[in-house]
């Protein structure tokens, strides 16, 4: 019997990459109600705002939009609800010392099922400054217009 660890992606958060500086990035299981799986079945989620946070020992998830199954009627779940990430313990310490520094936070990457299971991808990140984000887009379209150019 061989395991499916194909990976696909549920959502991606574009933003994070705009506003952050990915410093480490891991890989954590979601506790989810089946509701929520259903839904992420059928791509319905958004990371765009979210964040996530120690406290007490455990990772949480905020401000994370799975949308409502339409099937679900009345055992359906709260759309922007907290959910506990599922770490080992050594990354959780791990987690705790980074967002210790100043400026570092939680941001999710994206949502993705990984042998049937829903993964999440978090990243201790920085944010970026004004600057940062300018010089960056400033990159990008130097090298938009050096790409055409070699066309």
């Amino acid at each position: 019997m061989t395991e499916n660890t194909s990976e696909k992606n549920i959502t991606v958060n574009r933003k994070a990459q705009h506003e952050y500086f990915i410093l480490q990035k891991y890989e954590a299981g979601i506790m989810l109600v089946g509701s929520e799986v259903k839904s992420l079945r059928q791509n319905r989620a958004s990371l765009v705002d979210s964040f996530a946070a120690v406290e007490s020992g455990e990772v949480w998830l905020y401000n994370a939009n799975i949308n409502v199954y339409d099937q679900a009627s009345i055992n359906n779940h709260d759309p922007v609800r907290k959910r506990k990430l599922l770490f080992n313990k050594s990354e959780i310490r791990k987690l705790i010392k980074a967002t210790a520094e100043k400026g570092n936070t939680l941001v999710p990457l994206r949502l993705y099922f990984k042998g049937g299971k829903v993964k999440v991808e978090i990243a201790v990140a920085t944010g970026k400054k004004k600057y940062d984000k300018r010089e960056e887009i400033a990159k990008r379209d130097l090298n938009r217009e050096l790409q055409r150019k070699l066309k």
